[in-house]
Formats: structure tokens, C-alpha cells, sequence
């Protein structure tokens, strides 16, 4: 009660910038802001458990076991960033007996979104409907995170791709496997990490509400650096919790063979006691060899939550 007390008089108060305090943890440095500092926050176990935290990915797998309708809104750009295929649907997706199924209540394309086939002609859309869609029934899930961990084994081509994604998403910040130049360079918490990157811990409002703060920036004289791939995470969490509010985050990297550029933002919200995602939002532009140039931004909004 004390710190709460605390913190709610901090965002009542005339904020005066202090200088910030820097500290060692496990040998790597970190950024506290002053109302870290001035409260006592223990703020190595706030950081162990930051490193290590599984609410993003958790929330995510709670929509496997909830009902909710979703609008999706996907637009493929040419390069002067007109829109030159398009898909907005409203979606229905509905839990029972153990089983999920997806009904497309509402659907309007544009430009060549599908092929002759009727599939995607454009990988982004195919990643986003293997995250987000569900095609037939899938049975016997549940949203345990322990135990459960993304593999790449015995997975190729688009399973692969998919998988990857899965990765870079639900786990940014940790090496990814089977990424050419980079995947080693996606890990934000080796000893390497620490001589490109600042981490700064803060108290912020968030939604009328103060909530932890971690982010992550290159330093300012390695932006240039061929080893960043991280331009910016920033990561707003529960104060009580530590479950994550919202994640937004810009990744971007040029190789011999591909290049990227790409920006993610979700919020969550709670239902029922569990976090979901409410709001997601994407724009990437992005070339690999073999593949057409894809520029695309996507929102996914998610509501009418029910249990089974």
C-alpha cells in the first residue's frame, strides 16, 4: 500500500527530470529512472523477471481457448505507398467442446489479395492467417506457456517461415535460429548486447494508470552499427503483475540477400481474468531473394470476447 501510495503521488506532482542511475546487474548495466531509485523498487528482481517474462506470449495463447470477433484490415502498397490489394474482413471465432472454428462474417478484397486458386498471393496476408485465422476445426488447446516452446524442428518451407515469425513476435529480443546474418544479433540480452544497447526501467502513466517502462534503444554512438537490428522495444507493464499492457517495437536490417524494415504495436486488455491482445498493428517493408518486394500494414482488432 505504501508504494502505491507512493506512485500515486509522484503522477500528482510537477515532474522535475532528475539524472538518471545507472547499475549493475548480473555484470550489465541498466538505467533506473529517479522514481525507481526514490521508492526502493528491487528493481533485480523487476529486471530478472522483465528478461524473462512469458505475459506477452501467454496472452496470445489465451485467444486459443477464448471465442472473439476481429476485424482485419490488410493492404499490400506499391512503392509510392498506394494501396494495390486489400482485404477487410470481419471475422467470428468460436470455441466449443474443446475445439476451435472461424466464421468470415463479413469479407471485401481488392487488387490480386488472391490468386486464381483462391490463396494468398502475397506471403504477409498467409503469415497473418496462421496467426490470427482459423481454417477447419482445431481441437485439444490450451494456453499453458510452461513447458510449451517453438521449435524449428522437422519444420521447412512456409511451416518454417511461419514458426520464425512466431518467434520474432511473441519473443523479441531472443536469438532466433535459421535466420541468415542476423539471428544471433536478435538477442538482447548477451553480454554483446549490452556494448550496442541502453535499458532504462521508468514508472510512466499508462491509460491513467502508472505502469513499469522498460525499454530498449541502440546507443547513440552504435545506431550505425551492422549489428543492430533492434531499433527500439519498448515494453509498458502491470505495476501489481507485471503482466504486459502493451509492446511496441521497430526492427530493421539490410544483408547481401534481403532486407527489412518493419514497426509492431499491441495492446492487451483483460477478460475474465486473462490478457488478451485487443489491438495489433504492422508496417513492414521488407525483400527476399527469390521473393517480390512486400510493403504492407496491417490492424488487427479483437473484441467481443467470450469463454467456452
Amino acid at each position: 500500500m505504501r508504494r502505491w501510495l507512493f506512485i500515486i503521488s509522484f503522477f500528482s506532482m510537477v515532474a522535475v527530470r532528475a539524472q538518471d542511475t545507472s547499475v549493475l546487474v548480473d555484470e550489465q548495466r541498466f538505467t533506473l529512472s529517479e522514481v525507481v531509485v526514490r521508492n526502493h523498487f528491487d528493481y533485480r528482481t523487476l529486471l530478472t523477471q522483465i528478461k524473462e517474462d512469458t505475459t506477452f506470449y501467454k496472452a496470445f495463447r489465451n485467444l486459443r481457448i477464448l471465442g472473439f470477433t476481429s476485424f482485419n484490415d490488410i493492404r499490400m502498397l506499391d512503392k509510392n505507398g498506394g494501396t494495390k490489394a486489400s482485404l477487410f474482413s470481419k471475422t467470428r471465432q468460436n470455441r466449443a467442446n474443446g475445439c476451435r472454428t472461424m466464421d468470415v462474417l463479413e469479407e471485401k478484397t481488392t487488387g490480386d489479395f488472391y490468386d486464381k486458386r483462391q490463396d494468398y498471393h502475397y506471403l504477409t496476408p498467409e503469415l497473418y492467417a496462421g496467426l490470427f485465422f482459423t481454417k477447419g476445426t482445431v481441437c485439444g488447446e490450451n494456453n499453458i506457456v510452461k513447458g510449451h516452446t517453438m521449435s524449428l524442428a522437422s519444420k521447412k518451407g512456409m511451416d518454417k517461415h511461419r514458426e520464425q515469425l512466431k518467434m520474432l513476435f511473441f519473443n523479441p529480443g531472443k536469438k532466433i535460429p535459421g535466420i541468415p546474418f542476423i539471428g544471433d544479433k536478435l538477442d538482447l540480452y548477451d553480454e554483446s548486447a549490452h556494448r550496442l544497447y541502453d535499458y532504462r526501467l521508468d514508472v510512466q502513466d499508462f491509460q491513467g494508470n502508472p505502469a513499469y517502462v522498460f525499454s530498449i534503444t541502440p546507443k547513440e554512438d552504435k545506431v550505425k552499427s551492422d549489428r543492430i537490428v533492434v531499433d527500439q522495444m519498448i515494453t509498458w507493464f502491470d505495476i501489481k503483475t507485471l503482466e504486459v499492457l502493451s509492446r511496441t517495437y521497430a526492427l530493421s536490417y539490410k544483408a547481401g540477400v534481403y532486407d527489412f524494415d518493419v514497426s509492431m504495436e499491441v495492446e492487451m486488455t483483460k477478460f475474465a481474468g486473462l490478457t488478451v491482445p485487443k489491438i495489433l498493428r504492422y508496417k513492414g517493408n521488407w525483400d527476399v531473394i527469390f521473393k517480390k518486394r512486400e510493403r504492407a500494414v496491417f490492424t488487427a482488432t479483437l473484441f467481443d470476447f467470450k469463454k467456452e
